[in-house]
């Protein structure tokens, strides 16, 4: 394997990368120059096609049957390869816990609900309702009381 690291203060920025077939390695790398894009962002999987979701974009990732998942602002669901716990750590500030299983844009959710049963569910943009677990949403009301 070869590497090159040219550095040209007048040139535009390109990353390059020839291999042979996909790997786990290249997958990180483009995972990598993702994370450090201008507007940040991250790989999504829908139908066998990757797509680039920039972080702006996403409502919510959480947890389904054991997957995790992005929805985005459209309500598309995406996979994603990486585990919530190592995704809360490249997300920017903006994206807060609001239960267990569930991270959320804080920018793109439209009200929160009170339901019957005397939880609370976050309702975004997209429609989507996920519940607030009553840990995470003191520390919410905190989060917005200091605003």
């Amino acid at each position: 394997m070869k590497y090159k690291l040219i550095v040209d203060k007048n040139a535009d920025e390109e990353i390059i990368v020839r291999v042979h077939a996909p790997s786990e390695l290249t997958r990180k790398i483009e995972e990598l120059i993702c994370s450090y894009s201008d507007e940040g962002g991250l790989i999504g999987y829908k139908d066998g096609e990757k797509i680039r979701l920039a972080f702006g974009d996403i409502e919510c990732v959480t947890v389904i049957d054991r997957r995790v998942i992005a929805i985005d602002i459209k309500g598309n669901r995406y996979t994603l390869r990486d585990r919530l716990r190592d995704l809360e750590e490249i997300f920017p500030p903006y994206f807060i816990r609001i239960n267990k299983s569930t991270l959320a844009n804080e920018h793109r959710i439209a009200r929160f609900e009170a339901v019957f049963s005397g939880g609370v569910d976050a309702v975004f943009r997209c429609g989507y309702r996920e519940y607030v677990s009553r840990r995470c949403f003191a520390e919410i009301k905190r989060r917005f009381n200091t605003v």
